[in-house]
């Protein structure tokens, strides 16, 4: 009678982990997916770019980006802010963000999935800042998990639903999309800025403020 007791303490610690690990989400997806033959059009579909500013603004800024590049973080946080007061917030442009993990760092895939999961709270531009005023500290790290966790905590999100998104494969496919669509466009490195009013896609060469805003100069003007 006793082993069976035993036993069944066994079994009960044995299911509470399950429901745990279930609740967690699983192993974190920190890689590219496949996504098989997909069309122009389907992939356009799945690689939603997250918007900031004016969705009808005229003009749209496209960025390509990868969260562990240096220049990145520079464009992030120095450059956007600029563009934030000068177009943006004035409703002449808006930004629209792709992720766009080049392979060459190792949680650059997983920084694009946990922002996509604080942006199902409303809070993917906060979250997106706060991952790359943060770059030097998760991006030396032999695993980045816990660190983003706490940026979540941090901005005050649903710590368990934000768990349960990034433990798991949810956005594995949209930030493949987004990446896949990047390079159907061109895109070799990263930040690489477009600038396009509906018409036609214009690559800025640059990704410093004054190389965007002379492409949106042009752009607004008609040249």
């Amino acid at each position: 009678m006793k082993n069976f007791y035993v036993v069944l303490g066994v079994v009960a610690v044995a299911g509470v982990a399950v429901v745990w690990w279930a609740l967690q989400g699983g192993t974190p997806v920190m890689e590219p997916v496949d996504l098989g033959e997909i069309t122009d059009q389907e992939l356009v579909d799945l690689a939603q770019g997250v918007v900031y500013g004016n969705e009808d603004a005229p003009i749209t800024i496209m960025e390509f980006a990868d969260y562990q590049c240096n220049h990145c973080a520079i464009f992030a946080l120095s450059v956007k802010p600029l563009l934030d007061t000068d177009y943006i917030e004035t409703g002449q442009a808006k930004l629209v963000f792709h992720d766009f993990p080049t392979g060459l760092f190792p949680h650059s895939f997983l920084a694009a999935r946990a922002a996509r999961c604080a942006g199902e709270q409303d809070q993917y531009f906060e979250y997106h800042d706060e991952v790359f005023r943060t770059q030097m500290d998760w991006g030396a790290m032999e695993s980045a998990v816990g660190h983003f966790r706490d940026l979540a905590d941090g901005l005050g999100l649903d710590g368990r639903a934000f768990r349960r998104c990034l433990n798991g494969n949810k956005y594995a496919d949209v930030v493949t999309a987004n990446r896949s669509l990047g390079e159907r466009i061109g895109v070799t490195g990263t930040p690489s800025i477009f600038v396009h009013d509906g018409q036609m896609l214009n690559f800025t060469g640059g990704y410093n403020y004054a190389d965007v805003q002379r492409v949106l100069e042009a752009v607004g003007s008609g040249n």
